[in-house]
């Protein structure tokens, strides 16, 4: 995977569960747990943003580019 989800170390630098990010931001608990894991396929920019605001975060500590080219499988 090209990029690397860093969502849970930004979770527990703010001691916020990602139960708690999920209303706060508005998605489901599903879809948190998809964006974890590294499997989602996009992140809307209105997501993102309400992600980063709630862990008073950048995209940069939660989102990192491994150096390799996109995986398709």
């Amino acid at each position: 995977m090209a990029i690397v989800v860093k969502l849970d170390e930004a979770l527990k630098r703010r001691g916020i569960t990602s139960k708690e990010l999920c209303e706060l931001v508005g998605i489901t608990e599903a879809n948190m747990s998809i964006l974890r894991s590294g499997k989602a396929k996009a992140v809307r920019f209105t997501t993102l943003n309400a992600i980063c605001y709630h862990l008073q975060c950048t995209p940069g500590d939660i989102l990192q580019f491994d150096g390799k080219e996109i995986d398709n499988d």
